[in-house]
């Protein structure tokens, strides 16, 4: 594994920021029977598969998206990953050199816009073959983004953007491919996915690895996460599954779109639903970028799974729905 120095100092003054704002966080929610800080899990361990979610605005993106990734919001930005892809992958007849394909070429961006849509700022990240950013998230001050090649048991670089400054700082570099990527404001560590979310692994701000573990769920490929207090994360995906035969068969597949939260400290699944919502170019909504918020009993998700050349270019659309918590 590759490492970043990063001095001890400044490592230390982060994460008593990130730690220390999430205790500043936490306030008493009038006429609720949780806090901020357990809404969003209160709230999602309520939704079922029959939960009816409203989509209530459409945002058209006006600007050259590329492939959508990640998708972040901060009180004054909305944060957008995507690949440019410039020479697609190419899978080899047999691995050679420990992959399975060719590394192909692209620019990672990640997008600034303000919270009407309008560019603000594109900020290339990645080096050399490391040009795919995927999932994103806030951590209340800044932007974690990891920029992995784009072929499974590669190797990856984990950036810091601070959200007021937009500063890139370049964290550390891991040897596999991670696709997400949040950070755990109740222990000041970072968690990510590697491809096809398989598997998890935890490091702290230098890039030192605590643990892995092996995703229990097969029900969908994680796509994008969002950080749920304490110690969880919400993670939408999405898994192509073969038609019937009369239908096409294994060349018309059918994209199943869900979400799940997991336990950071059990590494377990807790809560599971499918979500069937489609956007304009025919795509499960939980295909790539995805976030998830809390307001008392209600929940909004905000999602952007078309690329900028498919269907009406990429809009991100907001769903929402009223929950019941149990007591």
């Amino acid at each position: 594994m590759y490492r970043v120095r990063t001095q001890i100092v400044a490592v230390a003054v982060l994460a008593t920021a990130v730690l220390g704002g999430a205790a500043a966080a936490r306030a008493a929610s009038a006429g609720q029977q949780h806090t901020p800080d357990t809404a969003l899990a209160d709230d999602f361990n309520a939704v079922t598969r029959d939960t009816k979610w409203q989509q209530t605005s459409k945002l058209k993106l006006t600007f050259p998206t590329y492939h959508t990734e990640g998708l972040a919001y901060s009180p004054d930005h909305i944060f957008l990953s995507a690949v440019q892809i410039l020479e697609p992958t190419v899978k080899y007849p047999t691995p050679q050199g420990g992959y399975d394909r060719t590394p192909g070429k692209g620019i990672g961006h990640l997008f600034v816009m303000d919270r009407a849509g309008h560019l603000q700022k594109d900020i290339t990240l990645g080096e050399g073959d490391m040009y795919h950013p995927g999932g994103i998230d806030f951590d209340g001050t800044n932007v974690w983004v990891p920029v992995a090649q784009y072929r499974p048991n590669s190797s990856a670089i984990i950036y810091r953007v601070d959200a007021t400054t937009l500063a890139v700082h370049k964290q550390f570099q891991v040897a596999d491919h991670f696709g997400g990527i949040v950070m755990d404001k109740q222990t000041g560590h970072l968690v990510g996915n590697t491809w096809g979310s398989r598997r998890f692994a935890e490091w702290d701000l230098r890039g030192k690895q605590l643990k892995t573990w092996a995703n229990p769920n097969f029900f969908i490929d994680y796509q994008d996460c969002t950080y749920v207090p304490s110690s969880k994360m919400l993670c939408a995906g999405v898994t192509n599954l073969p038609q019937t035969p009369s239908a096409g068969g294994t060349s018309a597949t059918y994209e199943l779109g869900g979400v799940a939260m997991l336990d950071l400290t059990t590494e377990q699944v807790t809560r599971e639903i499918p979500f069937q919502q489609w956007s304009t170019a025919g795509h499960v909504a939980t295909r790539n970028p995805f976030t998830m918020t809390a307001d008392g009993n209600h929940l909004t998700m905000r999602v952007a799974p078309d690329n900028g050349d498919e269907g009406n270019g990429t809009e991100i659309l907001t769903y929402e729905t009223t929950v019941s918590p149990r007591p």
